[in-house]
């Protein structure tokens, strides 16, 4: 039996996020770290989603939203809420939603 809990967090990043790659960064970081969950542009030019998996991969895709992100982005502010422990996953994969 696997003692790593499964967690699922929210998150918004501020500053500047859209027009630099960075939901295609956040998938691709999410799902190296074997994440699920999903990630979309908002109409207030932050990007937010959701992050689910084991705690410590988690842990890890929040720290590179709060200090990596993609090449270009400069990331003023990272929030993270609604944290959870969850039994199943809500998602397959790590999507990027499109309005």
């Amino acid at each position: 039996m696997s003692t790593e809990e499964m967690i699922s967090v929210d998150y918004e990043i501020f500053g500047r996020v859209q027009g630099v790659f960075f939901r295609k960064y956040t998938q691709a970081e999410g799902k190296k770290l074997g994440l699920v969950g999903w990630v979309r542009n908002t109409e207030a030019g932050t990007v937010q989603g959701q992050l689910q998996g084991p705690s410590n991969k988690v842990r890890q895709m929040q720290d590179w939203l709060k200090s990596t992100g993609s090449p270009k982005s400069q990331i003023i502010k990272a929030e993270f809420k609604n944290e959870k422990n969850v039994k199943s996953l809500d998602h397959s994969t790590f999507k990027i939603v499109r309005p």
